[in-house]
């Protein structure tokens, strides 16, 4: 378990919360739940729904479809942050790589800190915006790759 003082300092290094005041950031992180799991835990499932982000505070987890991996979060890390804002089931599932402590935020707690300090609303939005823009990178690299034409056979009947 983290000592108040110890949460405080680690929810001022996770991006999302990184520009807020001092006095908001110890009302949020002693709301939040911390929670542990073991290795190889699924913390929740693709499809189901969801209400709260998590925050990696030691550990590691893996993000994925299936069994088809998405990314490896480790500690300052958060996930879980779209069902926040929106009524849709989880887009993926995370288990854990090892044993793992977060920090979790319901909505419902999100919902009255926005209230108090808008900028955490923009700071997730960032995020989510952020993660967007890699997986389209990602999505335009793997098109990019898979459309481009093999010129090693074509070469071979070019004349010149």
């Amino acid at each position: 378990m983290l000592t108040s003082v110890e949460r405080l300092l680690f929810v001022r290094a996770v991006p999302i919360f990184q520009e807020l005041r001092d006095d908001f950031l110890v009302r949020l992180a002693s709301v939040m739940d911390e929670l542990s799991f073991p290795a190889d835990h699924t913390i929740f499932t693709q499809g189901q729904e969801g209400r709260s982000l998590y925050i990696v505070v030691s550990g590691l987890v893996r993000v994925h479809i299936g069994d088809r991996d998405l990314a490896q979060l480790k500690e300052g890390a958060c996930f879980g942050e779209m069902s926040l804002f929106d009524a849709e089931p989880r887009s993926a599932s995370v288990t854990t790589i090892k044993s793992c402590n977060c920090l979790m935020l319901t909505q419902l707690q999100l919902y009255d800190a926005i209230d108090e300090t808008p900028g955490i609303a923009i700071n997730i939005i960032r995020l989510l915006s952020r993660r967007i823009r890699e997986l389209n990178s990602r999505v335009n690299a793997y098109e990019a790759k898979s459309s481009a034409p093999d010129l090693t056979r074509a070469g071979n009947n070019l004349s010149g």
